[in-house]
């Protein structure tokens, strides 16, 4: 899927719109043919809960029937797919429990260090910021961050980590983008994601003018046409 000597693990430099796919939740071959056709940049795969290797499995294949990149971010050991074409590891940075900047990798690494393909991997640095959210509650975020604490997430991600990526996660709720603003400004090599509460054109439309990439899912689910609409709502300022 990479082009001119770009490597696959940068792949994502590209993207300003990816839909991000549950294999716990249900998606009818139409709706899967919609969201693969419709202009999004890529597809990616992974939840916070319920994700096994059979669902991923299940969902990778109905997506493979597409051209567009498709990506697994990885939330546990044993629902790794081989196939994709990237996966991406979140390291969550505002959370005292250090099973989910380090521990849990190093656990991963122990197992599979040996046969893991490294020119497909990509690193995330989360800062989680809605505290009612799966995500916050199973990873012990401290949500209450304000912008210049998240630009100092940033920074150690950027420049301390050096990690190609910094999500910024509302999950569910649509963030405070003043704050998602500082981040990117703060950012200069890292990749800026933004997810959370993205539902219709103008809402990512917002979102896309305060980061470099904007991930929508629950929408999908709830109402796939204004979904769709967000994929315009990037591209009208890209």
């Amino acid at each position: 899927m990479a082009d001119g000597g770009v490597k696959l693990s940068q792949i994502f430099k590209a993207w300003r719109h990816v839909f991000k796919l549950d294999p716990d939740r249900e998606l009818s071959d139409e709706q899967l043919e919609a969201i693969c056709l419709s202009g999004s940049d890529a597809i990616l795969v992974g939840g916070s809960s319920g994700v096994t290797y059979d669902n991923t499995v299940e969902l990778m294949s109905r997506i493979r029937r597409y051209e567009l990149p498709c990506a697994q971010e990885v939330s546990t050991l044993d629902s790794v797919v081989p196939g994709f074409d990237l996966y991406l590891i979140p390291m969550v940075l505002n959370t005292h429990q250090a099973e989910w900047i380090v521990g849990h990798h190093r656990a991963g690494l122990e197992s599979y260090g040996e046969v893991i393909p490294w020119d497909l991997i990509a690193s995330e640095g989360y800062i989680v910021l809605h505290a009612d959210s799966t995500v916050a509650q199973l990873t012990g975020a401290d949500c209450s961050l304000d912008a210049g604490e998240a630009a100092a997430c940033a920074r150690l991600a950027d420049k301390l980590m050096r990690l190609p990526i910094v999500y910024v996660e509302y999950s569910g709720t649509y963030g405070d983008l003043d704050l998602v603003r500082e981040v990117r400004r703060v950012t200069d090599e890292a990749s800026v994601f933004y997810g959370g509460g993205v539902r219709d054109y103008d809402t990512a439309r917002a979102a896309a003018e305060a980061a470099d990439t904007i991930v929508v899912g629950n929408i999908i689910y709830d109402d796939l046409k204004a979904a769709l609409d967000t994929v315009r709502g990037v591209h009208s300022i890209s």
